[in-house]
């Protein structure tokens, strides 16, 4: 067996793999070693993917009930995608910001 130098052993330890710490996407369920956490409002959330994240974490138009994954319009407590939408439900002197 060959003497290896510090510097060949440097390299081996140095190009190791890595253990990932698994975690369980709250949402999907799926253990993935690159799962992420978002803390928000001094809860911890772990997702798999922005996909699973946007489920659970962005706000629903109180109107269209889609997910507002843009900036969207608060008015007094209600969420909205847009102006039309604020609108649609009364909501007046909503203007889109383009």
């Amino acid at each position: 067996m060959p003497h290896d130098s510090p510097a060949a052993r440097s390299h081996r330890t140095a190009v190791a793999p890595t253990l990932w710490r698994m975690a369980r996407c709250e949402v999907c369920g799926n253990d993935y070693g690159m799962s992420f956490e978002v803390h928000a409002q001094g809860a911890v959330h772990v997702f798999d993917c922005f996909s699973c994240a946007i489920h659970r974490m962005a706000p629903i138009c109180e109107h269209c009930r889609c997910r507002i994954i843009g900036q969207g319009v608060e008015v007094e407590g209600h969420w909205y995608c847009g102006a039309h939408c604020s609108r649609a439900e009364g909501r007046v002197g909503i203007v889109d910001k383009v």
